[in-house]
């Protein structure tokens, strides 16, 4: 496992922790962000690279799987995908297999061994990422699989210098932005969060990752 993962799966091993709690309230606020429907598919984006999405997408299906909802993550991150070293997973197939119909959907979905959460790793990187998440292919699988889960989390690439998010937005009910403490500039990030508003994408809200107990106390009392 990557040395960058520290603790991915923290609302698994310590579900008691703050971190872990955390994420129960992001659960939760997801939950409540829509009031005309029930939010059935999540796209998790970043602004740029190493701001921790993957492990928040992580994280978040736990939490969803906890309350003994059927949760599925595609890993749709063609450029560095993560989600089968998080879980410790074959990666010699999957997604990109499926969208070119070498491998079959069903078969290619893998056991997270967290109950009530499956896999569908990244598969081999292919040249093309943008234009595979933009594919008629692509829409198909997120509608099957959609129908055959409670919640699809599916986990772009970083918007900034990406469009991948972008093209994808169109797939799920809403996007949540993951943005890590100290990192982008507010302008950075308002220019992730316009990208986003521009291709008609709903945000949820925004993640702020690995904040020190001063940085959310100076945000709180802005």
């Amino acid at each position: 496992m990557p040395t960058t993962l520290k603790w991915p799966l923290i609302t698994k091993q310590n579900p008691k922790s703050l971190i872990a709690e955390s994420y129960k309230g992001l659960r939760t606020n997801i939950d409540f962000s829509r009031l005309d429907a029930k939010v059935k598919s999540i796209l998790v984006t970043s602004a740029a690279l190493g701001e921790g999405k993957s492990t928040t997408v992580a994280n978040l299906a736990i939490a969803y799987a906890e309350t003994g909802r059927n949760v599925l993550i595609v890993d749709g991150d063609l450029r560095n995908p993560a989600m089968h070293n998080i879980f410790n997973l074959s990666n010699d197939k999957g997604l990109s297999n499926v969208l070119f119909n070498t491998a079959d959907l069903e078969k290619n979905i893998q056991s997270s061994r967290t109950m009530n959460l499956s896999v569908l790793t990244s598969g081999p990187v292919p040249p093309n990422p943008s234009e595979i998440l933009g594919s008629h292919q692509m829409e198909a699988l997120m509608n099957e699989v959609k129908s055959q889960y409670d919640l699809v989390i599916l986990d772009t690439p970083p918007t900034l210098p990406f469009t991948d998010a972008q093209v994808a937005t169109a797939l799920c009910d809403g996007v949540v932005l993951v943005i890590k403490s100290g990192g982008e500039s507010r302008k950075d990030i308002s220019k992730a969060v316009t990208s986003l508003e521009f291709v008609g994408a709903r945000l949820l809200g925004a993640v702020l990752n690995q904040a020190s107990r001063k940085t959310l106390s100076a945000a709180y009392h802005e």
